[in-house]
Protein backbone atom coordinates (compact mmCIF):
# COMPACT_ATOMS: atom_id res chain seq x y z
CA UNK A 1 0.00 0.00 0.00
CA UNK A 2 1.55 3.20 -0.70
CA UNK A 3 1.23 6.68 1.30
CA UNK A 4 1.18 9.92 0.43
CA UNK A 5 3.15 12.18 2.10
CA UNK A 6 3.17 15.82 1.88
CA UNK A 7 6.60 16.82 0.60
CA UNK A 8 8.76 19.70 2.28
CA UNK A 9 10.16 21.58 0.02
CA UNK A 10 9.99 22.63 -3.59
CA UNK A 11 12.20 19.85 -5.31
CA UNK A 12 10.75 17.07 -3.43
CA UNK A 13 7.34 19.22 -4.98
CA UNK A 14 8.60 18.98 -8.36
CA UNK A 15 10.07 15.40 -8.62
CA UNK A 16 6.41 14.02 -6.78
CA UNK A 17 4.71 16.05 -9.27
CA UNK A 18 6.61 14.64 -12.04
CA UNK A 19 6.65 11.31 -11.09
CA UNK A 20 2.97 11.33 -10.74
CA UNK A 21 2.49 13.02 -14.15
CA UNK A 22 4.90 10.54 -16.22
CA UNK A 23 4.67 7.15 -14.25
CA UNK A 24 3.89 5.69 -17.36
CA UNK A 25 6.59 6.78 -19.54
CA UNK A 26 9.39 5.63 -16.46
CA UNK A 27 7.62 2.50 -16.53
CA UNK A 28 7.90 2.34 -20.18
CA UNK A 29 11.82 3.26 -19.90
CA UNK A 30 12.13 0.86 -17.00
CA UNK A 31 10.90 -2.06 -18.82
CA UNK A 32 12.86 -1.40 -21.97
CA UNK A 33 16.04 -1.22 -19.72
CA UNK A 34 15.35 -4.20 -18.23
CA UNK A 35 14.35 -6.22 -21.81
CA UNK A 36 17.96 -4.46 -23.12
CA UNK A 37 19.35 -5.68 -19.66
CA UNK A 38 18.16 -9.46 -19.89
CA UNK A 39 19.83 -9.34 -24.21
CA UNK A 40 23.11 -8.28 -22.47
CA UNK A 41 23.21 -10.73 -19.66
CA UNK A 42 22.72 -13.97 -22.19
CA UNK A 43 25.12 -12.62 -24.16
CA UNK A 44 28.00 -10.71 -22.48
CA UNK A 45 31.02 -11.28 -25.40
CA UNK A 46 28.70 -9.62 -27.61
CA UNK A 47 27.44 -7.13 -25.56
CA UNK A 48 31.44 -6.37 -24.94
CA UNK A 49 31.80 -6.07 -28.92
CA UNK A 50 28.63 -4.41 -29.15
CA UNK A 51 29.22 -1.16 -26.08
CA UNK A 52 32.66 -0.84 -27.90
CA UNK A 53 31.32 -0.26 -31.68
CA UNK A 54 28.67 1.16 -30.30
CA UNK A 55 30.73 3.70 -28.60
CA UNK A 56 33.42 4.21 -31.54
CA UNK A 57 30.79 5.21 -34.15
CA UNK A 58 29.63 7.54 -31.45
CA UNK A 59 32.99 9.31 -31.19
CA UNK A 60 33.42 9.49 -34.82
CA UNK A 61 30.40 10.55 -35.71
CA UNK A 62 31.18 13.05 -33.29
CA UNK A 63 34.23 13.84 -34.50
CA UNK A 64 33.05 14.61 -37.91
CA UNK A 65 30.22 16.91 -36.79
CA UNK A 66 32.72 18.57 -34.85
CA UNK A 67 34.80 18.95 -37.77
CA UNK A 68 31.69 20.42 -39.85
CA UNK A 69 30.98 22.88 -37.35
CA UNK A 70 34.44 24.42 -36.40
CA UNK A 71 34.35 26.23 -39.47
CA UNK A 72 31.36 28.19 -38.00
CA UNK A 73 33.38 29.15 -35.09
CA UNK A 74 33.76 32.87 -34.80
CA UNK A 75 37.54 32.98 -33.59
CA UNK A 76 41.21 31.63 -33.38
CA UNK A 77 40.41 30.49 -29.62
CA UNK A 78 36.88 28.43 -30.51
CA UNK A 79 38.08 26.79 -34.07
CA UNK A 80 41.01 25.58 -32.20
CA UNK A 81 39.44 23.96 -29.48
CA UNK A 82 36.13 22.49 -32.23
CA UNK A 83 39.74 21.44 -34.35
CA UNK A 84 41.48 19.69 -31.03
CA UNK A 85 37.81 18.36 -30.03
CA UNK A 86 36.72 17.05 -33.56
CA UNK A 87 40.35 15.22 -34.35
CA UNK A 88 40.72 13.57 -30.69
CA UNK A 89 37.25 12.19 -31.23
CA UNK A 90 38.18 10.93 -34.75
CA UNK A 91 40.87 9.60 -32.85
CA UNK A 92 38.92 7.67 -30.32
CA UNK A 93 36.33 6.69 -32.76
CA UNK A 94 38.62 4.97 -35.14
CA UNK A 95 40.39 2.89 -32.48
CA UNK A 96 37.38 1.83 -31.09
CA UNK A 97 36.04 0.28 -34.55
CA UNK A 98 39.43 -0.46 -35.60
CA UNK A 99 40.55 -2.27 -32.72
CA UNK A 100 37.67 -3.44 -30.85
CA UNK A 101 39.18 -5.59 -28.32
CA UNK A 102 41.51 -3.14 -27.32
CA UNK A 103 38.90 -0.46 -27.36
CA UNK A 104 36.85 -3.06 -24.93
CA UNK A 105 39.50 -2.99 -22.21
CA UNK A 106 39.57 0.62 -22.45
CA UNK A 107 35.92 1.26 -21.75
CA UNK A 108 35.63 -1.41 -19.35
CA UNK A 109 38.08 0.61 -17.73
CA UNK A 110 35.92 3.99 -18.51
CA UNK A 111 33.01 2.01 -17.20
CA UNK A 112 34.30 0.94 -13.80
CA UNK A 113 35.05 4.54 -13.12
CA UNK A 114 31.14 5.45 -14.65
CA UNK A 115 29.78 2.92 -11.94
CA UNK A 116 31.66 4.23 -9.12
CA UNK A 117 30.39 7.67 -9.50
CA UNK A 118 26.53 6.63 -10.69
CA UNK A 119 26.85 4.44 -7.70
CA UNK A 120 27.21 6.99 -5.07
CA UNK A 121 25.34 9.89 -6.93
CA UNK A 122 22.32 7.31 -7.02
CA UNK A 123 22.69 6.28 -3.15
CA UNK A 124 23.24 10.37 -2.12
CA UNK A 125 19.80 10.51 -4.61
CA UNK A 126 18.35 7.77 -2.75
CA UNK A 127 18.69 9.52 1.18
CA UNK A 128 18.67 12.84 -0.06
CA UNK A 129 14.95 12.05 -1.58
CA UNK A 130 13.83 9.93 0.48
CA UNK A 131 10.83 11.89 2.06
CA UNK A 132 9.71 12.77 -1.80
CA UNK A 133 9.70 8.56 -2.64
CA UNK A 134 9.19 7.20 0.53
CA UNK A 135 7.81 3.77 -1.39
CA UNK A 136 11.02 3.66 -3.79
CA UNK A 137 13.89 5.46 -2.60
CA UNK A 138 15.53 1.95 -1.34
CA UNK A 139 14.97 0.47 -4.82
CA UNK A 140 17.22 3.40 -6.24
CA UNK A 141 19.79 3.13 -2.91
CA UNK A 142 19.85 -0.93 -4.08
CA UNK A 143 20.81 0.40 -7.48
CA UNK A 144 23.62 2.45 -6.13
CA UNK A 145 25.11 0.15 -4.18
CA UNK A 146 24.61 -3.04 -6.88
CA UNK A 147 26.75 -0.77 -8.96
CA UNK A 148 29.65 -0.15 -6.54
CA UNK A 149 29.31 -4.14 -6.50
CA UNK A 150 29.90 -4.67 -9.90
CA UNK A 151 32.61 -2.10 -10.43
CA UNK A 152 34.43 -4.04 -7.36
CA UNK A 153 33.87 -7.11 -9.06
CA UNK A 154 35.47 -5.89 -12.42
CA UNK A 155 38.29 -4.67 -10.64
CA UNK A 156 39.14 -7.96 -8.42
CA UNK A 157 39.05 -10.13 -11.90
CA UNK A 158 41.03 -7.09 -14.25
CA UNK A 159 41.75 -7.93 -17.03
CA UNK A 160 40.58 -10.77 -17.34
CA UNK A 161 36.79 -9.41 -17.11
CA UNK A 162 37.42 -7.35 -19.71
CA UNK A 163 36.82 -9.86 -22.15
CA UNK A 164 33.13 -10.24 -21.21
CA UNK A 165 32.55 -7.78 -18.34
CA UNK A 166 31.85 -4.85 -20.42
CA UNK A 167 28.53 -6.78 -22.00
CA UNK A 168 27.37 -7.95 -18.32
CA UNK A 169 28.39 -5.42 -16.81
CA UNK A 170 26.42 -3.26 -18.13
CA UNK A 171 23.07 -5.48 -18.99
CA UNK A 172 23.23 -5.79 -14.75
CA UNK A 173 22.81 -1.98 -14.75
CA UNK A 174 20.50 -2.19 -16.87
CA UNK A 175 17.98 -4.96 -15.21
CA UNK A 176 18.52 -2.75 -11.59
CA UNK A 177 18.32 0.49 -13.47
CA UNK A 178 15.12 -0.61 -15.07
CA UNK A 179 13.56 -2.44 -12.07
CA UNK A 180 14.46 0.88 -9.96
CA UNK A 181 12.88 3.34 -12.70
CA UNK A 182 9.70 0.88 -12.95
CA UNK A 183 9.11 0.42 -8.78
CA UNK A 184 9.71 4.71 -8.91
CA UNK A 185 6.97 4.52 -11.84
CA UNK A 186 4.25 2.02 -9.81
CA UNK A 187 4.87 4.23 -6.99
CA UNK A 188 3.73 7.07 -8.86
CA UNK A 189 0.87 5.58 -10.19
CA UNK A 190 0.09 4.52 -6.45
CA UNK A 191 0.38 8.24 -5.67
CA UNK A 192 -2.48 9.51 -8.87
CA UNK A 193 -4.77 6.88 -7.17
CA UNK A 194 -4.49 8.25 -3.47
CA UNK A 195 -4.69 11.65 -4.85
CA UNK A 196 -7.90 10.78 -6.96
Amino acid sequence: MSTLNVPRNDTERAITETIRTYWGLFLAQGIIMMVLGAVAVVWPQVSTLAVDLYAGWMFLLSGVFGLATMFLAPNGAAFFWSLLTAALSLFVGVLLLWHPVEGAVSLTLVLIAFFIVEGVFQIAAAIRDRQALPDSWGWLLMSGIADLVLAAIMISGWPLTAIWALGLIVGINLLTSGLAIVMVAVAGRSMVRAAA
